[in-house]
């Protein structure tokens, strides 16, 4: 019984271990971004980069067709064009980052969902929105896994500056020339992942493996590489069963891993001992001498 529910569907289907690896690597290379997102109190700037990409990736596609490279390139350099005039809008004007971001991205989803629908099919613009994980190739399961592996040597290079960027910006200006370039390198970063993402998840479900482990993750752990850990696990564990759930329920299984991910957060956020809704209703009292 148990080997039929949880072995059986990827020992039997290649295409679901594909699926499997490539949500691993995903969680790996994505939900550690994640982190230092919502650290940095940018979470909605994860979404807002997530829609970015999809002009660039519609275009690739009316290029190449459902071309990997085509894709990918196109999604990179529309997401890192968004990151760079977004950053240039609030540099040169009275607009606040995440106002500028806002409106990128609407402008941004609102081309790409146009190009694709208006050149392409329905079954087409559910592909790019939505993605097809239980589709993956080796080539993009390859993909999956250097971008995966790219993120964790860059983020280790960038650790000490990231989290010192994290608790008191202001202090790594003031002594070290790298504020800059560590930020535009973490925003390369987050473009990188969510193009990796899109490919298995779909633009509107990429942010959500990104974001919803992090934000569980809070409710379990204080420490940077506390919250990176049980980040992660949440992820991988979503990951597998929302794809157990959609080879057994017949449900979508980019949707089921996200709706998997939301249910982790939710009882984060009830259950969990730092900070979670019944830890502060009832804190624990210290015995008085």
């Amino acid at each position: 019984m148990m080997w039929e529910i949880f072995v059986q569907p990827f020992a039997d289907f290649g295409f679901m271990r594909r699926a499997l690896m490539g949500c691993i690597a995903i969680s790996v290379g994505a939900t550690p971004v994640g982190v230092f997102l919502m650290l940095r109190g940018m979470s909605l700037t994860g979404d807002a980069m997530a829609c970015a990409i999809l002009p660039g990736a519609a275009i690739g596609y009316l290029v190449a067709g459902l071309s990997l490279g085509a894709m990918t390139i196109g999604g990179l350099i529309a997401g890192m064009t968004v990151a760079l005039l977004a950053g240039f809008v609030t540099r040169v004007t009275v607009l606040r980052e995440d106002a500028s971001l806002a409106a990128f991205y609407l402008i941004s989803l609102a081309v790409g969902v146009l190009i694709v629908s208006t050149r392409g099919s329905n079954v087409d613009l559910m592909h790019v929105l939505f993605g097809t994980v239980l589709a993956l190739d080796d080539a993009t399961l390859t993909l999956l896994c250097f971008i995966a592996s790219v993120s964790v040597f860059a983020l280790a290079a960038l650790f000490r500056p990231l989290v010192l960027e994290c608790a008191d910006p202001q202090f790594l200006r003031s002594v070290s020339g790298l504020s800059a370039m560590t930020h535009f390198t973490f925003l390369a970063l987050v473009v990188l992942n969510l193009v990796a993402g899109f490919h298995a998840l779909g633009t509107l479900m990429a942010v959500g493996i990104m974001i919803l482990p992090a934000a569980a993750a809070r409710f379990w752990a204080v420490g940077i590489g506390a919250l990176i850990a049980v980040a992660v696990s949440i992820a991988v564990f979503s990951s597998l069963s929302g794809l157990l759930l959609s080879y057994h329920v017949s449900l979508p299984s980019g949707p089921a891993i996200i709706l998997v991910a939301g249910l982790a957060y939710a009882l984060s956020l009830v259950f969990g001992p730092v900070g979670g809704l019944i830890r502060q209703a009832f804190p624990h009292r210290h015995l008085e001498a």
